[in-house]
């Protein structure tokens, strides 16, 4: 029986989606008896694999980097969940948008002092990946088969939705099987 491939990334937001995954608690000792955890986080995985069955991707598309990833997420996934409400609608990441393109947002943070010759904005890439000049939700950039909302989404809403699609999974536990007790 070939083991599930689950995966999660963290695109622009707090990573409160992954705390609240992680307050799932012992049920994540029951999900590491039938997937592997293959790129997280939480794991510091540094490329993206290839045949992961269910990606849970936090956060919006805020950067190029952002951009992506979540690119090769959609490319190497089979389900795609937009995870929490960054994903879902862009949210306090996304509040930058009505202060304009990117590069005005961040000058005032780089003020250089009059007659000041060596100070300078860093350059694309240097500090920071190069910011989208608008934040997006990740459908925007991607398609998604799920949405699971939330500020975070409560860890029962998220074991709700990953055993219901780990049931649809076969030869995979049915939830009965998976529940703790």
């Amino acid at each position: 029986m070939a083991r599930l491939k689950l995966a999660t990334a963290w695109l622009g937001g707090c990573s409160g989606c992954h705390m609240s995954f992680l307050d799932t608690d012992e049920w994540l000792l029951e999900l590491a008896t039938i997937a592997d955890l293959v790129y997280s986080p939480i794991a510091d995985v540094k490329t993206f694999p290839e045949g992961v069955d269910i990606a849970l991707v936090e956060g919006a598309v805020a950067n190029e980097e952002n951009l992506h990833l979540a690119r090769t997420i959609r490319r190497r996934s089979r389900i795609v969940i937009s995870f929490g409400d960054c994903a879902v609608t862009g949210n306090v990441t996304a509040m930058r948008n009505p202060l304009g393109v990117a590069l005005e947002v961040i000058r005032p943070v780089y003020l250089i002092p009059e007659g000041t010759t060596n100070c300078r904005l860093p350059d694309d890439r240097e500090i920071v990946p190069v910011l989208l000049d608008r934040v997006q939700p990740l459908h925007v950039v991607i398609p998604v088969d799920h949405f699971l909302p939330g500020c975070p989404p409560p860890a029962a809403r998220i074991r709700a939705l990953l055993e219901e699609l780990l049931a649809a999974h076969e030869p995979h536990p049915t939830p009965a099987q998976l529940t703790f007790g």
